[in-house]
């Protein structure tokens, strides 16, 4: 069984940072102390100057979905390996339930997309569109199965209605799972997008002005009530707002389980990008969209005190052809964009700006995580016995982004030739070493070991804090 020690490295958690060697053997973090002595067998690598995290783990994807008339232009393939390369070891896909199929049928078409090759591990949520007896039933078996985290909607063609909406949530409940909303008040959007003045099908502007924050906020306040009804834990999903946020405060306040999810575009992107020319505002169409720089900070300060429990990324990409298909009417731009790589980098400017530590990155892209999705035990920390999933992330080094060098299949990239402190340097994947950066002259350039991962099945959830 191979042995590799890292040396010298600073291993980061939630409580604190500490320099401490790692010694993995095989797939599983073997020990993790000070000054671990070398030993002929052991393959040494030095990471002084170095992070080490535990692997991230991002719990909102969308590989080959199939949605506004297109399908996703990264399938498990390349969005895998848009992960890989970014530092995240486990993904959690959302498969779906498309109309007309069974729970068990969506779940299986899901697991027959990743057989076109994984390279990091993964997890599916299941997307719940249509409400029976069978899909209810469904939901005990699908738990069972692994699958204990779901999703539902309250807007765009697979939205359930009220009734079926507190079904679900007081089914999922009563099997110790865990359920993920998108919350937008859909008939606001619609009766918005007939009354609001100025509204134009050809302008971008128009899918903001008609998505305002209040369907967001209105949404997570009756759905707080469902679930708190049915002793249901809830996570708000891509959470973009003060208003949002001030609902999901109030939730907590009464004693309801109610956690929050946010993104990298709403901690980095507003609103003001929707007055540019077609081509280049359809590439931020996202929904919820994008909000104001006050958002922004909010979200940010949020983060820092522990209202917003992770961040993920909302992957969905798409090509510039593909957003083109709403050039004459702004309601058929697919939505969605592409950070399931850059993430980690991202959220370390939020650590070099003060906005956050790298204990609280920590926390939010690796430790809530899998202490929320079942995975606590496998993955999101450096511990001894859990999965050798970690991050050597170099604080010295720059990586600039451009639409060439990233691993999606999106042929934009909205941080094109911007440059961000930090660097991924190495990435294992339960003790395989998957991606390493190599000094290449003018360039450093990610090499990746492909389809080392792996379908991974997740305990039940429980109420993570105090774990």
């Amino acid at each position: 069984m191979k042995k590799i020690l890292l040396k010298n490295g600073l291993v980061v958690s939630g409580s604190g940072s500490k320099k401490m060697d790692v010694l993995i053997l095989g797939e599983k973090i073997s020990s993790v102390k000070k000054n671990i002595q070398k030993t002929k067998d052991m393959q040494v690598i030095d990471v002084s100057g170095k992070f080490l995290f535990p692997g991230f783990i991002d719990g909102h994807t969308h590989f080959d979905l199939s949605v506004a008339g297109t399908t996703t232009i990264d399938d498990f393939k390349s969005g895998t390996l848009a992960a890989i390369s970014g530092g995240t070891t486990t993904i959690i896909d959302y498969g779906t339930q498309y109309k007309n199929e069974t729970l068990k049928e969506g779940l299986a078409n899901w697991l027959k997309k990743s057989r076109v090759g994984v390279s990091c591990d993964f997890g599916i949520h299941m997307s719940i569109s249509q409400v029976n007896k069978k899909s209810l039933s469904e939901i005990k078996e699908m738990i069972k199965s692994g699958i204990t985290s779901f999703k539902l909607y309250t807007t765009y063609d697979i939205k359930l209605d009220d009734k079926d909406m507190y079904k679900c949530i007081e089914e999922i409940g009563k099997n110790n799972g865990i359920v993920g909303i998108h919350c937008e008040n859909d008939g606001m959007i619609a009766a918005l997008r007939e009354t609001v003045k100025g509204i134009n099908n050809k302008k971008v502007l128009s899918h903001s002005k008609t998505r305002p924050s209040i369907a967001e906020a209105e949404a997570i306040n009756r759905v707080s009530y469902f679930a708190s009804n049915s002793h249901t834990a809830l996570l708000a999903v891509h959470v973009t707002c003060i208003d949002a946020l001030n609902e999901i405060r109030e939730a907590r306040k009464k004693g309801y389980e109610v956690y929050a999810e946010t993104c990298p575009q709403y901690l980095f992107l507003n609103d003001s990008l929707y007055n540019k020319k077609f081509d280049e505002a359809s590439k931020y169409v996202i929904s919820p969209p994008l909000r104001k720089k006050i958002d922004n900070d909010e979200l940010w300060k949020a983060i820092n005190i522990g209202e917003i429990d992770i961040v993920s990324t909302d992957h969905c990409s798409f090509t510039k052809k593909q957003k083109a298909l709403g050039k004459n009417d702004f309601r058929k731009i697919p939505g969605g964009l592409n950070f399931v790589e850059h993430r980690a980098i991202l959220m370390y400017d939020g650590v070099v700006k003060k906005k956050i530590t790298k204990e609280k990155m920590c926390e939010v892209l690796s430790e809530n995580p899998a202490k929320l999705f079942g995975l606590y035990g496998k993955k999101g920390f450096i511990k001894e016995g859990f999965d050798a999933d970690i991050v050597v992330f170099d604080p010295n080094t720059d990586t600039i982004y451009t639409k060439n060098n990233q691993m999606t299949k999106s042929d934009y990239c909205v941080f094109e030739n911007k440059k961000f402190s930090g660097a991924i340097d190495k990435v294992f994947l339960r003790g395989n070493l998957v991606v390493e950066s190599v000094d290449c002259g003018d360039h450093f350039e990610n090499i990746i070991c492909e389809n080392t991962g792996k379908f991974i099945k997740r305990k039940i959830y429980k109420k993570y804090r105090g774990i």
